[in-house]
This record gives C-alpha cells, structure tokens and sequence, in this order.
C-alpha cells in the first residue's frame, strides 16, 4: 500500500480535514488523524468494498511527553485487509486534558481487552467501553505506569504489592 492507493484516496476525499498527515516508512502507510471521528473513520476503512480492514491486529498507545507533536497520547490501531493481505496503521491523536477516545469493541471485538491494556498502562480512557478497568495491574493501583512523567522507580507501589504476587528479590 502506498500513500496514493484508492484506499487512501477515498479516504482523504471523506475525512480531509480531519487527517493530519499520510506516511509512509518501510512500506506501510500511516494515517494520522484527529480522534473526535476516529471511531467513524475506522469503520469506514474496516467497511471498505475493494478493501477491508477487517482485522485489528494489535492497539496500543504512544506518549509523546516533551515532544513537539500534535498531542500527548496517540492510540495506534494495527489494521489488516485479510482480502488484499494489506496492513495499515492509524495514529489517533488524544489531548492530555481530556485524554479520552471512543471505543472501537463494537468494530472489532478483540479491542476490549486491547483498551483495557491502553487505558491501565496509560490512562487514556475509552468512551462506551463495556468494561473499562485495570488489566495488568491492581484495582487500587494509582498512576499509569507506560506514561513518560511516572517515576522509573515507580512510586514505591512494588512493596505494597500482596507478597503472593511479588517476590523480594534475595
């Protein structure tokens, strides 16, 4: 897939002004767009007639912190087209105030648990999510640890884990 592919085409026709910018690097695409209709664009790619993106491969999230960039976060949804076995990604950028997205579960299921991972390890919340909690760390866990700004030492939460969970190092 190229930056001039019919797909991207008709997607820069649809969304123009809420594409920041198409890449490419390595041969894969990238779009970038802003996140108020990010739910709206993904399901215009994934219902695409000549190509589908019709699997989502992986989500995960970005913190651009002291970065010159659009936003803080972005949320990077790996798309693929079982029908053209062609890949693309998308990079939804979310501000630090709001730092909120709509969920995509409805698009493709495996995102449910795909979210709950972006949203434990860096807070970015997802609109209409059916079960927005922590994944890989406790309820009562404070913080984000993948943001750039939490401490490398973490906050000192390792030696209030339960001892079944973490074991001291000899």
């Amino acid at each position: 897939m190229t930056p001039s592919d019919p797909v991207v085409t008709r997607f820069k026709e649809r969304f123009g002004n809420e594409i920041l910018s198409v890449e490419e690097f390595r041969g894969q695409v990238t779009l970038c767009v802003k996140s108020a209709r990010a739910l709206e664009m993904l399901k215009s790619l994934r219902d695409d007639a000549e190509c589908p993106f019709d699997m989502l491969t992986d989500l995960t999230g970005v913190d651009y912190l002291r970065l010159d960039h659009v936003e803080r976060f972005a949320v990077v949804y790996q798309l693929t087209s079982l029908l053209r076995n062609e890949r693309l990604r998308v990079k939804a950028y979310v501000g630090e105030a709001r730092c909120e997205i709509e969920s995509v579960h409805t698009l493709w299921g495996d995102a449910n648990w795909l979210e709950r991972e972006v949203w434990d390890m860096y807070g970015i919340r997802f609109l209409n999510h059916p079960d927005l909690r922590r994944i890989l760390t406790p309820d009562d866990y404070t913080g984000h640890p993948l943001r750039k700004d939490y401490p490398l030492k973490g906050r000192g939460e390792r030696s209030n884990f339960p001892k079944y969970i973490v074991e001291e190092a000899p």
